[in-house]
């Protein structure tokens, strides 16, 4: 069995040519001298935002990618926690008018090329379960809420 060279440290252009070789348009930004990708899966964007850097220039020990989704109205109550009790690898949070699932790969103590993959497909996936869960919380919600009798105001409640 040979042994596969581990990758300890990754770089936007390193990433771009992953994100490509897997079939996914990329283009790189910058804004504030932070360099960030800019992907989508599924008709759903997304970004791969680097975190700590390596001991050389620009390159980095960790990444996230990120999905933002922004909010119209008010946002159910548990939804974000409801995600985050029932999955694994990936986080949902409500940030201001934005709901945001992130998913962290560390790189620092070596990983090699067939897991960076597999967490790139683990994403694609996440996406598509993300985008499916949204439907379903909505339509339960949309449910419960018609199954609910209606309100009788407190005054009416009383004189019966």
């Amino acid at each position: 069995m040979t042994q596969a060279q581990l990758i300890t440290r990754v770089s936007p252009q390193s990433l771009t040519e992953l994100l490509q070789g897997a079939g996914y348009r990329v283009n790189q930004t910058e804004q504030n001298a932070i360099v960030q990708l800019l992907s989508a899966s599924q008709g759903i964007g997304y970004a791969v935002r680097f975190g700590n850097p390596a001991a050389e220039a620009g390159e980095y020990v960790d990444f996230t990618f990120s999905c933002a989704l922004r909010v119209q109205g008010q946002l159910p109550a548990g939804l974000a926690e409801l995600w985050n009790a029932s999955r694994r690898f990936a986080r949902l949070s409500v940030q201001g008018e934005f709901l945001v699932m992130e998913m962290d790969v560390v790189v620092a103590a070596g990983v090699s090329a067939d897991h960076l993959r597999a967490s790139l497909e683990l994403w694609d996936r996440l996406l598509q379960e993300f985008i499916v869960y949204l439907r379903e919380y909505s339509q339960s919600a949309a449910q419960l809420s018609a199954q609910e009798p209606e309100q009788v105001p407190a005054e009416e409640v009383t004189a019966l």
